[in-house]
């Protein structure tokens, strides 16, 4: 008798196959998933993400053999990346060959490809028997979905069906690198880390935060956004400047000011920016349902997954008097 999983994921796959679309769990966060062959599906994706269409998808696969019929070559580079971090939060991003659909890559002669490190998303895959195309299963430019929940309150039944895998262990979306220039380049860090990437290829250029049509999936510089402002770069002198207000705290460890806050939420107590990568999505959704008038976010160290949490910051941020800025 089949397990209560197995008969989910075989539903959900039966939905893949009919044209339908489907959100599910990986290491980083929540997707929704489409064949990736089928335009309409991956249409419907759009239209449900509200997400422009000149903002490329992911494709995931379930095997690196995969990417073969997908990618026109894959360098050698590619190879070393894909052979240590697959599965994992890795995409690369090499030339299409013709049969994915444009609607995927928004038009771009690339594909961005992942295997994802997560056994319900892996299996969905592979019993769709096809690569899926997902961004993260979210309203576009809000915060990414680190749990089944997450995905229900911002989509609810407009999703055919919500895989329930638990909360992401990483927490952040998958790095971005790009080979199809003569050096690789990092297009968007996260849930691999620089440093561990450029000690197996070596030096790997930096692409700057983008504000035309996005190369890769994102990559625009307002994202992962919640409704109330978020500031990064803020000065404690000015604060009295908002005395009445409610201003929330993200803090990094535990808060080391004297600034009286509405409310705290912090990341990881005993300072480790993997816990602090993994909390990160959900402590500032806690934060943004408190109807706060403004969320002042602390720095992290831009090392590994620090990197990545800083760009989600950044991109999440406001501009606001208290920056200290002229």
């Amino acid at each position: 008798m089949e397990s209560k999983e197995t008969q989910i994921i075989h539903q959900a796959a039966e939905i893949i196959k009919r044209g339908g679309i489907v959100a599910f769990p990986t290491e980083t966060v929540y997707g929704l998933g489409a064949d990736a062959f089928n335009p309409l599906a991956v249409a419907r994706v759009f239209e449900v993400k509200r997400r422009p269409y000149f903002d490329p998808l992911i494709v995931h696969v379930a095997n690196p053999s995969n990417v073969e019929k997908l990618v026109k070559e894959i360098p050698s580079n590619a190879k070393k990346l894909i052979e240590r971090f697959w599965p994992g939060p890795l995409t690369v991003v090499l030339l299409k060959e013709e049969n994915i659909p444009d609607i995927v890559t928004a038009g771009l002669p690339t594909v961005a490809i992942r295997m994802p490190n997560h056994p319900m998303a892996l299996s969905l895959i592979k019993e769709s028997k096809c690569p899926i195309a997902a961004p993260s299963a979210n309203s576009f430019g809000y915060l990414s979905p680190t749990t089944a929940e997450h995905v229900q309150e911002q989509l609810g039944d407009e999703v055919d069906l919500i895989l329930d895998g638990g909360p992401c262990p990483v927490g952040v979306e998958s790095t971005i690198v790009s080979f199809l220039e003569e050096k690789p380049r990092l297009l968007r860090p996260g849930g691999a880390s620089l440093e561990e990437i450029e000690s197996i290829i070596g030096k790997v250029e930096i692409s700057p935060i983008e504000k035309g049509r996005p190369s890769a999936p994102g990559m625009l510089p307002r994202h992962y956004a919640p409704r109330t402002p978020i500031v990064l770069d803020w000065d404690e002198k000015k604060f009295d400047l908002y005395k009445d207000k409610n201003i929330g705290f993200l803090a990094f460890q535990e808060a080391k000011n004297n600034l009286k806050f509405h409310s705290v939420e912090v990341l990881s107590k005993k300072g480790d920016i993997r816990e602090a990568a993994a909390n990160l999505f959900a402590a500032i959704r806690r934060l943004d349902a408190m109807n706060l008038d403004l969320i002042v976010a602390e720095a992290i160290p831009e090392i590994g997954l620090g990197r990545a949490i800083m760009d989600r910051l950044r991109r999440a941020s406001s501009r606001s008097e208290i920056t200290g800025r002229e």
